[in-house]
């Protein structure tokens, strides 16, 4: 490994997999680093039952592929399965990156701390399982919600593979200490987000060091809509974690 490269772990948000960072990863490796996606638990290629899909799985996934010199990038609901790992185990990364994600409050899940945002813009469109335990995105909706500003090959791509989200570790509440206190992190803000309400993603960083939050002008999905800006604000936060 160079003195330059730096190694990215990507963790996805709700419905999503390894497979929405398909385009940034390419951008990452032109700047010369390395970066890993990984499926959670019950998404993508990953066949857990939907029982064992917690959010201590989670966590325990992202520690799996993480090492003291790795970057975590945790995008959406995935702030909190970085959050957990970095609370079991500060020393098996080098940082947390939270890309327009939800910010951990001490003793809530992410579901209670979603649900302080001024507005809920997925509300309509989330469809319940019969059996209560997972919700989907209605298709017809995730486009405005998701990929506002995408192509249209991106938004079919990104619809044939959007999956069914496990409720449970979204409901579980996560005790932080000073153990994720420790480890540094930064923030990249969305500011054509229609998911999480670009103004609460200010709220949730109000108290941060105003060097260490950024944004993007894009959607919820920069990953997909600005994959080249994505990767070089990446690689300008890895300079100063």
């Amino acid at each position: 490994m160079s003195d330059r490269e730096v190694n990215f772990l990507l963790v996805h948000g709700s419905c999503h997999g390894a497979w929405c960072w398909r385009d940034l990863i390419p951008e990452l490796a032109a700047l010369g680093h390395s970066a890993k996606a990984i499926d959670l638990p019950g998404h993508g290629q990953d066949t857990t039952p939907v029982n064992e899909q917690t959010l201590d799985a989670c966590r325990d996934a992202v520690l799996a592929a993480s090492h003291p010199d790795t970057i975590v990038v945790g995008h959406s609901w995935g702030g909190y399965p970085i959050s957990a790992a970095a609370e079991a185990n500060p020393d098996a990364m080098r940082g947390l990156v939270f890309l327009c994600a939800i910010v951990p409050v001490s003793g809530l899940s992410m579901a209670d701390v979603r649900k302080r945002a001024p507005r809920q813009l997925t509300q309509s469109a989330v469809v319940h399982a019969p059996d209560g335990l997972t919700l989907t995105i209605d298709p017809e909706q995730a486009p405005a919600l998701f990929y506002n500003d995408c192509t249209d090959e991106t938004v079919a791509f990104a619809l044939k593979h959007l999956g069914p989200q496990t409720i449970l570790p979204q409901t579980t509440p996560l005790a932080i200490t000073s153990n994720f206190e420790r480890v540094p992190k930064a923030y990249i803000r969305c500011t054509n987000d229609q998911t999480i309400p670009p103004e609460y993603q200010v709220e949730m960083t109000r108290d941060w060091p105003r060097d260490r939050v950024h944004a993007l002008p894009t959607s919820h999905s920069p990953f997909f809509a600005d994959p080249a800006a994505l990767a070089a604000l990446l690689d300008q936060i890895s300079r100063d974690l």
